[in-house]
């Protein structure tokens, strides 16, 4: 067992537990978008952000992929931890501005719209959820990230439609943004 402190809290986890899954146990509540309990940790999103304060390098780590080392201090809602947020909700509601899932969740933090103004609009925070449900749980690998930087977008394979896909809806399902729709045949 690893004893850790979570917000002055001493608390005992098993090897190998991420910040995330310890502060979920104790009832710790932390904003995520790409975390999944069944699917491997990304850390995309950056809104699972907590401050570590002792017993490793200080500063900001993504919970949902940092593992809990013994004497680790982890502070999840000090006042550089809610700016650090603050500024991923505007970036992200830049980006998709008509996400009600976001929208709601930016409000839990006083963010009602984002002072940042992009030309181009997008539905999708590339949180990587369906890219990891399509290749864990259905195992199709069907599509994947494409292209670098700004011009990064979720895609199948050359930009055609995958044989691989079995229209399973995993991809649709789990999207926390609602991005992908699932057409019926026909």
């Amino acid at each position: 067992m690893i004893n850790f402190k979570l917000n002055d809290k001493p608390l005992q986890v098993e090897e190998g537990t991420t910040i995330l899954q310890a502060a979920i146990a104790e009832g710790v509540k932390i904003p995520t978008l790409c975390w999944h309990k069944d699917l491997t940790p990304y850390g995309a999103c950056r809104l699972c952000l907590v401050e570590i304060v002792g017993g490793g390098r200080p500063g900001l780590e993504a919970s949902c992929v940092f593992k809990v080392s013994e004497g680790l201090e982890v502070k999840t809602d000090t006042e550089r931890v809610k700016k650090a947020r603050k500024i991923v909700f505007e970036l992200l509601l830049a980006r998709c501005p008509d996400s009600e899932k976001l929208k709601k969740l930016a409000a839990e933090y006083g963010i009602i719209e984002s002072r940042i103004h992009l030309k181009k609009k997008e539905n999708c925070i590339l949180c990587g959820l369906c890219v990891r449900a399509c290749a864990e749980v259905s195992q199709r690998y069907a599509q994947s990230f494409a292209g670098r930087g700004h011009r990064r977008t979720v895609d199948t394979p050359f930009n055609k439609i995958s044989e691989r896909c079995i229209g399973c809806g995993a991809c649709a399902y789990i999207c926390p943004v609602k991005s992908i729709k699932v057409q019926e045949a026909g």
